[in-house]
């Protein structure tokens, strides 16, 4: 069948024309074809808390099933607010959260809101692998700072080279992924001076805040000086409540920012299914000894695969957050190794 396209005119957008399938979908494919230990992608092998799978199932038989408003149920966004000032002491309102379709679609959204052709946006690598491409669809232009083993730490000197007069966000990821290491307080304090000093608008990726090993806990940036009207804060319920397929994410930021995100997400997805919102929200609900077993059930199963890698020898990052490892795998083979690949 004819496009009606020339030869001068290849079909598709540029910036997906060429572009691969990602990889988490080909490390999981390849699993499930060759039966391997899935280790690739970020989702556990638990189904979820039971009583939030029945409050999203008593939704969907009792509640609306229509278009909930776009910017979320009210109920989801007094719980996201409401669980930022007892778990980050952070001053939010309902109004400032937006629900989305997960938080890629959150990611998406803020950068096609946000960013100009032509803008520059810092990333932080290794990096999520959504980041180029979004940015690029947004015609923006990626400024990539590559951060270096084995401790992957921001320095002042190599942000400075990094930025220039074009510079206007950083997009940056934290807890990271892939490298499952937390920023420092000393870092995150950079972040921010650099941020106010270069009027930077930071989109924060924090998808994995409340998996966090040794007693560490997440510091958000948009809670530093400076930041609370130049930060657009990403969470997501998936990962939280090891709820990965459902995508519920949302972004929180100042009126003038979430604004602008509510225009662009309104033409993304519009809206999110309402049975998962409302059980997201008591989800959240949850006291603080429900998240601190979370964590320690995730560090128990953290030290178990490290101890396991250690033993067939080699060495092993330490992961601090994340539910992430890594590990050298010198002299081995896609094919004669039967585990998918660790993210990275």
């Amino acid at each position: 069948m004819s496009t009606g396209m020339s030869a001068r005119d290849p079909l598709g957008h540029p910036v997906y024309r060429n572009m691969p399938t990602t990889i988490f979908e080909k490390m999981s494919a390849r699993a499930r074809e060759t039966g391997a230990i899935n280790l690739g992608q970020g989702f556990p092998d638990a189904q979820g808390p039971e009583e939030i799978l029945r409050a999203a199932a008593d939704a969907l038989l009792t509640r609306s099933n229509q278009y909930p408003p776009m910017a979320g149920i009210a109920e989801l966004r007094e719980a996201v607010a409401a669980h930022y000032a007892r778990h980050q002491d952070l001053d939010l309102t309902a109004q400032e959260v937006i629900v989305t379709s997960g938080a890629t679609e959150a990611i998406a959204a803020s950068l096609l809101a946000l960013v100009r052709p032509g803008d520059e946006v810092l990333v932080l690598a290794p990096l999520y692998d959504a980041y180029l491409p979004l940015i690029e669809r947004a015609g923006g232009v990626a400024r990539v700072l590559r951060l270096t083993p084995p401790d992957w730490r921001i320095g002042r000197d190599a942000l400075e080279a990094a930025v220039t007069g074009n510079t206007r966000f950083l997009l940056m990821n934290n807890p990271v992924n892939p490298t499952g290491i937390a920023l420092r307080d000393e870092e995150l304090a950079l972040l921010a001076a650099f941020c106010v000093e270069h009027d930077l608008i930071a989109i924060c990726d924090e998808v994995w805040e409340h998996v966090t090993f040794d007693g560490i806990a997440h510091k958000p940036l948009i809670g530093f000086p400076g930041m609370r009207e130049r930060t657009v804060k990403i969470g997501s319920a998936g990962k939280i409540f090891s709820l990965t397929g459902w995508k519920v994410g949302w972004m929180c930021a100042a009126p003038p920012i979430a604004t602008l995100l509510a225009r662009a997400h309104q033409f993304v997805t519009f809206t999110t299914p309402p049975n998962l919102q409302w059980a997201v929200a008591e989800g959240l609900a949850k006291p603080e000894g429900w998240f601190a077993a979370m964590r320690e059930g995730y560090q128990a199963s953290r030290d178990r695969l490290a101890e396991g890698l250690r033993g067939a020898g080699g060495s092993v990052a330490k992961i601090v957050k994340l539910e992430h490892a890594w590990r050298r795998l010198d002299g081995r083979n896609d094919d004669g190794f039967q585990v998918a690949p660790f993210p990275g």
